[in-house]
């Protein structure tokens, strides 16, 4: 993709260059700009972006709308609008991405958090609300956010987060810091659930696993394909890689009546219904579907 254009007044490369650049002026060009881009949101990517450069509520934008920017921070916004147009995801270019209502610290080290993976927390909280202290582990922690945020809302419930990136859990245990949450929560580097396998049974395990296809990866969208980990997002031939291996090793970590939380791809409900219903132990839970009705979250519970 060509570079972008300074969406600032730089001789005739932007229009009516003799006017001051204001926030408005600067919103509605870079909100256009991106829109021939092919941006799926230009205007909020614009604000959230100039919000970074001055450092202010987004709200702030709009009661500051006449503010003419000086040349230093219009600078910052060109080079922010420069990588967003050449496909970089504003959460990578802020460093923060919205989950569960908590600010979670993002880098190109961890997956950006989805809305769709907020139904594994509502799951979370849902079976343990009546218990006092539970004990949990999340397989693939990344950013941290299914971790912290069932932390955050359930006030007593404890977590082992693992990771196999230490940059990775180098932002989570950022995110638990500060969130003031590193009391309940504990980062283990290793693959699957093998640095818990030495562990008293756990209450719940959660997981949001690679499930892509290594096949489909290079259709993926260009600010997933291009920027986030592949690590995080590649599952093998069948997107079953990690899945399948997680399930039967959950069995003899989750406790008699515990729960085994799994966020899965759209098309593979039944493979990961089949490969639960496999293991003798394990009782399947209806699946749970996401706000555009498609298969989100898998659960089963551990027969007493």
């Amino acid at each position: 993709m060509p570079n972008a254009p300074e969406p600032v007044p730089a001789q005739a490369a932007a229009p009516d260059s003799s006017e001051s650049w204001t926030v408005g002026r600067l919103l509605t060009w870079t909100t256009d700009f991106l829109k021939r881009k092919g941006a799926e949101s230009p205007r909020l990517d614009a604000e959230v972006l100039l919000a970074k450069v001055l450092t202010w509520e987004r709200v702030k934008l709009y009661t500051d709308f006449e503010k003419i920017i000086g040349e230093q921070p219009r600078a910052e916004f060109r080079d922010l609008v420069r990588r967003r147009a050449e496909g970089m995801p504003v959460a990578y270019l802020v460093g923060r991405k919205e989950f569960y209502s908590l600010a979670m610290a993002v880098s190109p080290a961890v997956l950006i958090p989805r809305p769709d993976s907020e139904f594994v927390v509502v799951e979370f909280l849902n079976l343990t609300k009546p218990l006092e202290a539970p004990r949990a582990v999340d397989v693939g922690t990344g950013s941290g956010c299914l971790a912290l945020a069932c932390v955050h809302q359930h006030k007593t419930a404890r977590f082992v987060a693992i990771d196999l990136s230490p940059e990775a859990l180098a932002v989570a245990e950022s995110n638990a810091k500060k969130l003031g949450l590193t009391d309940r929560i504990e980062f283990r580097q290793g693959d699957r659930l093998g640095p818990v396998a030495g562990d008293a049974p756990f209450d719940v395990i959660l997981s949001n696993p690679p499930y892509i296809p290594t096949d489909v990866i290079p259709t993926l969208e260009p600010g997933v394909r291009l920027y986030e980990p592949h690590t995080a997002l590649d599952g093998g031939a069948d997107g079953l890689r990690v899945v399948a291996p997680l399930i039967a090793e959950a069995v003899c970590l989750l406790k008699p009546g515990g729960h085994l939380i799994l966020e899965i791809g759209s098309d593979q409900e039944k493979a990961v219904r089949d490969l639960i219903a496999a293991q003798p132990e394990f009782t399947l839970a209806p699946t749970i579907r996401d706000h555009a009705n498609h298969p989100r979250v898998v659960r089963a519970t551990r027969r007493a």
